[in-house]
């Protein structure tokens, strides 16, 4: 019968290393699952499909996200997640621009905007930047809503 003698120090220093190696790759794996950002475009779909005025909360499971007019990316721990908008494109509302941002939360365009030409230079000027978002931290939900005012249709995204 073979034996491994492991009285010799040196099979249990190879052991002991080897043990903490795989601790500590063990370790270092992530602890949650990258974002879904299948799901997040999806209620952004839906709400962009929609034939009426229509509004969708969608709750987030990432750290960061880059909102664009086509496209939206969500970033945690995890990795991160690309998903393309089947409808669009959308307005994403820059974290600047408080107008649009009271739309997108409910107010009417009309108590946030003094005419529609302003309205819809604030929707173009929000797509422009749209292009090249930046990637901007979330701790909520993305706010879905789409709106008409005095022929201005518009679907607003948030997070």
């Amino acid at each position: 019968m073979l034996d491994l003698p492991l009285d010799s120090w040196y099979a249990w220093l190879g052991l002991s290393l080897a043990g903490v190696a795989l601790v500590g790759a063990a370790s270092g794996l992530p602890t949650v699952p990258p974002p879904n950002a299948d799901s997040a475009a999806a209620t952004v779909d839906r709400v962009a499909a929609a034939e009426y005025a229509a509004t969708a909360e969608h709750p987030l499971d990432a750290t960061a996200v880059r909102l664009g007019t086509r496209r939206l990316a969500l970033r945690n721990d995890a990795g991160t997640a690309h998903a393309t908008l089947a409808f669009g494109p959308v307005t994403p509302v820059p974290t600047n621009d408080s107008a649009l941002r009271d739309v997108v939360h409910g107010a009417h365009p009309s108590t946030a905007f003094d005419t529609p030409e302003a309205f819809r230079q604030a929707i173009i000027d929000a797509r422009a930047r749209g292009g090249d978002a930046p990637w901007r931290a979330v701790d909520r939900t993305l706010l879905v809503r789409r709106t008409t005012w005095e022929g201005v249709d518009v679907v607003l995204v948030d997070a």
